[in-house]
């Protein structure tokens, strides 16, 4: 009889020792399900239900890549200042500066072999190459270039051209996912990723007319003239420059948008240069310190700190101390929106300004001529 309580003592402890242990582990049995067919193994499902294909870029970068070029350029570099006043005196001795070589990108943007691409990157230029992603190459000549905007229009002539898609990038976003594509430091066309950092950038000191998409994705010296794509690798901005303190990428890139592109390059093919409309104004920000000098409610806009004697808007009325709140209807916000608006208007067709004189509004008429080439306002 002992030894029998013995064992169910032992059977007891050794029971309460198991739950002990499950309890401590929060063990749940595992259930199983059998199917009328035989077993199968399956994997687990994605919760996003994507593959690696889905979330890869590989179909933007497909799309466009082959449209990115390489461009090579020779070119002599200025004369110095101290160089022009030397070879002025007849017994000084004479220098030529040495020819250099520089490397950039560019896109193709029709079959007829034109190419967008950066002004900067063909200035001065003696000799230019363009290597196509297939190897090809072939020599290029100059369209038209406009400083303005740093955008310069190429042509090769080269059969069954790559032409990338032209997309909308006034469809962009601050997010976007956004792919640059060039030939940085020129070691071979490379890609990379962001997203659209910001819109509308400009007062940065690099164009005169500014209105550049920021981006994260890098961009290196030689990635100039090359392309920025959205996700399903339409043309959306030219890479055109970097703030950097080194020289390097810091992910702080520009980028010209598609629609200002566009518009310069058809005048270029078109005409070989770009007219722009002009009135007479300098312009800066409507700022609440500004608006308060000038007593003023108005809240947005912009401040008109200079006008040119005889221009058209001097002609239609317009004073210093005016601030302009609509264009041609379009409400302006900032500077940028005003000269878009301005620069983009037909010459010599009246356009209707809404301004804020003190506490009053004025709507004049103002006739825009062609902006002359180097105007003093």
């Amino acid at each position: 009889m002992k030894r029998y309580w013995l064992l169910f003592c032992q059977a007891v402890t050794l029971l309460l020792a198991i739950w002990w242990v499950l309890s401590i582990a929060n063990w749940q049995p595992v259930q199983f399900e059998l199917s009328s067919s035989s077993p199968t193994l399956t994997k687990p499902q994605n919760p996003a239900n994507t593959s690696s294909s889905d979330l890869s870029l590989r179909h933007a970068v497909k799309n466009s890549s082959s449209s990115v070029v390489s461009i090579s350029t020779k070119f002599r570099p200025q004369k110095t200042e101290f160089e022009s006043w030397l070879n002025l005196f007849p017994w000084a001795p004479k220098s030529q500066p040495q020819e250099q070589i520089s490397a950039g990108s560019g896109v193709i943007i029709s079959a007829e072999g034109y190419i967008l691409t950066n002004h900067h990157v063909i200035d001065l230029a003696t000799q230019i190459q363009v290597v196509l992603s297939d190897g090809r190459k072939g020599p290029a000549t100059v369209i038209g270039s406009d400083p303005d905007t740093d955008i310069a229009v190429l042509k090769i002539s080269l059969p069954n051209l790559p032409v990338i898609k032209l997309g909308n990038s006034n469809d962009l976003e601050v997010g976007d996912t956004v792919l640059a594509i060039g030939n940085p430091f020129g070691i071979g066309q490379t890609v990379t990723a962001g997203i659209v950092s910001a819109l509308a950038r400009n007062h940065l000191g690099i164009n005169q007319y500014e209105n550049f998409i920021q981006t994260d994705a890098a961009i290196n010296p030689g990635n100039s003239g090359g392309a920025l794509v959205d996700i399903h690798g339409q043309l959306v901005g030219i890479n055109t420059a970097i703030y950097s303190r080194s020289g390097g990428n810091i992910g702080i890139g520009f980028a010209i948008p598609t629609s200002t592109a566009k518009s310069v390059m058809e005048s270029l093919i078109n005409t070989g240069s770009v007219v722009r409309s002009w009135i007479g104004v300098g312009l800066r920000n409507l700022t609440p310190e500004i608006a308060s000098q000038l007593e003023i409610s108005v809240s947005q806009g912009v401040f008109i700190h200079s006008i040119l004697e005889g221009a058209p808007a001097h002609k239609a009325g317009i004073q210093v101390g005016d601030v302009i709140n609509q264009i041609a209807g379009k409400t302006i916000q900032n500077t940028n929106e005003a000269v878009t608006t301005i620069t983009q208007w037909p010459i010599g067709k009246p356009m209707e300004i809404l301004i804020h004189r003190q506490n009053k509004k004025l709507t004049v008429q103002v006739v825009p001529v062609r902006k002359p080439p180097n105007p003093k306002v």
